[in-house]
Parts: C-alpha cells; sequence; structure tokens
C-alpha cells in the first residue's frame, strides 16, 4: 500500500501540469498595470493559484529537511519573489507546528537570457565563491527551469563547496524537448514552451512588477527587445 503513496506524493512535487492548449485567462478578469495592457496576451497563472502552491511546496520542504537548519541559495533576478514568498511560507508553518526550519537566505546572480532566448553557459554576476554552502543542507529556488543547462551547470558549481545536501525548487518547469534531464525537486508549476512574465519573471527587466504570471505578446517583444 505504501508504494502508490509514494508514487503519488511525488508525483504533486512535480507540479501541476498546464496542458499546451490552456489558453490562460482574459486580461479583463485581472487587474494589472495598464502601461502593459498591450504587452501581455492574458493572466496564464493567477497570483493567488501562485500563491497557494508555492505554500504547498513549503509543505514539501518542511517534511523533506531532517536538518534543522536550510541554507537557502536564491537565484536572482527572478527567484527573489518565489524565494521571498517560499522563505515566508516555510517560517509560517514553522510557528504553528513542533519542527521549525531556520532559513538562512544568499543570492546569487545569473544571467540566462537575453531577449527572448536562453543562453548555455553558466554567466555568474558578481562574486562565484559559494565556500559557505560547505557541508550545509542547500535548497536552490530558482523561478523558471527551461532546458536545464543552466541548472545543471550551477548544481557543478555548488557541488565543488561540498554541501551536505541539494534539493532544488522551481516554481516554473518548461515542457520542452531538450531539456537535458530532470533537476528540480519541488515544481511548482510544469508549463509549455512559451515565453512567460511576471511575478519577478522579465523581459530584459520588464514585466517584473506584474502579480499574475502572463505570456508576453509579440507587441511587448518588439517594444522591449534590445
Amino acid at each position: 500500500m505504501n508504494v502508490p503513496q509514494s508514487t503519488d506524493k511525488a508525483a504533486e512535487k512535480r507540479g501541476i501540469v498546464i496542458k499546451d492548449d490552456w489558453p490562460g485567462y482574459s486580461l479583463d478578469l485581472f487587474t494589472y498595470p495598464e502601461h502593459y495592457h498591450s504587452d501581455i496576451e492574458n493572466v496564464y497563472i493567477p497570483h493567488g493559484v501562485i500563491m497557494n502552491r508555492v505554500e504547498r511546496i513549503a509543505r514539501y520542504i518542511m517534511d523533506d529537511f531532517e536538518d534543522p537548519k536550510v541554507m537557502v541559495l536564491c537565484v536572482l533576478k527572478g527567484g527573489y519573489k518565489f524565494c521571498s514568498d517560499l522563505v515566508e511560507f516555510i517560517k509560517t508553518l514553522g510557528r504553528s507546528s513542533n519542527r521549525y526550519l531556520e532559513t538562512r537566505v544568499e543570492f546569487i546572480r545569473l544571467k540566462s537570457y537575453l531577449n527572448d532566448q536562453s543562453t548555455e553557459d553558466l554567466h555568474i554576476v558578481g562574486s562565484s565563491d559559494l565556500s559557505f554552502l560547505h557541508g550545509k543542507s542547500v535548497l536552490i529556488v530558482e523561478a523558471i527551469v527551461d532546458t536545464g543547462k543552466t541548472m545543471k551547470a550551477l548544481l557543478k558549481h555548488v557541488e565543488t563547496f561540498e554541501p551536505k545536501m541539494v534539493k532544488v525548487a522551481g516554481l516554473l518547469v518548461k515542457r520542452i524537448s531538450n531539456m537535458t534531464e530532470n533537476l528540480t525537486d519541488y515544481v511548482g508549476f510544469e508549463i509549455p514552451n512559451l515565453f512567460v512574465v511576471g511575478y519577478a519573471l522579465d523581459y530584459n527587466e520588464y514585466f517584473r512588477d506584474l502579480n499574475h504570471i502572463c505570456v508576453i505578446s509579440k507587441t511587448g517583444m518588439a517594444k522591449y527587445k534590445i
């Protein structure tokens, strides 16, 4: 009886699967910065749904981490809202239970996109010294994983500092044919290969101020292309 339960739990951690034909929600149903009206096609994942899923991921992490102290490595810039909300949920859940995870958050900034194209190499902006991870239980928090090449390179880099263990939480994982391998332990949503913005995800530094996750329009891409 334990095997099916285990399988179900693993599937839950793999995230909510959004099908290829999901049209999103009409912009008229939500509030958002009016200056983006012609720059986004739809509200793909509403903010309230995001928050509820992030809370659920926090519960998985509370259940899985045996070490009471967790080093959270937030991948900037896109991951900062996901990381902030996730850590806050972990703290809230800890205060209302008999188990508390002490979280310390550190940041690493990666450059992985130019316009709408993902780059293959690991470009660390600033110091690449992650020696503070040595011997620690580490949770890498990333907003979006597509081909997995950047995450694979980051994991390889992190392992050189000999952490005790490493797990990865990704808010979004794109469903694409050339993904290198499954690198995430906790997933918010599995989505088609669309370019999405909002909830700190950007297109050339624009759209981070959207609360919802939205699909960028061709107009938006053209307007903010560099």
